[in-house]
């Protein structure tokens, strides 16, 4: 089986953020059709239920729609909808964390926000 992006995480799940990591990225825009399960299935040598999990998750969340015998597209608005979904993400994996970290150590915001500054200035 070709590797995906983490064994310790369902495969359906990571089909999914392929697909929604292609649509924040551009290569799929709105409107666009998606690869087929069996063409997921078949690249990823999976079983094409799993490759069709991944799918109809997005289907479920309003980002990819079917056409009646034609396949599944990204939806309008799919993209916005992406981005504000990681943003949450974001929020809460890394700056939750941080913030919780800062107070813990004793790091003031203003300090966080020098250290944020001084990462950002390096990149």
């Amino acid at each position: 089986m070709i590797q995906l992006i983490d064994d310790s995480r369902p495969i359906y799940v990571q089909i999914a953020e392929r697909i929604e990591n292609d649509i924040i990225e551009g290569g799929l825009p709105e409107e666009s059709q998606v690869p087929s399960t069996n063409q997921f299935a078949a690249f990823y040598q999976i079983n094409p239920a799993t490759a069709g999990k991944g799918v109809n998750l997005l289907v479920d969340q309003g980002i990819l729609y079917k056409k009646r015998g034609v396949g599944m597209f990204v939806a309008s608005g799919a993209l916005e909808k992406l981005m504000e979904k990681r943003r949450e993400q974001f929020f809460e994996q890394y700056i939750k964390t941080m913030l919780h970290e800062a107070e813990k150590i004793g790091i003031t915001a203003d300090q966080l926000n020098e250290m944020i500054q001084k990462g950002a200035n390096k990149r």
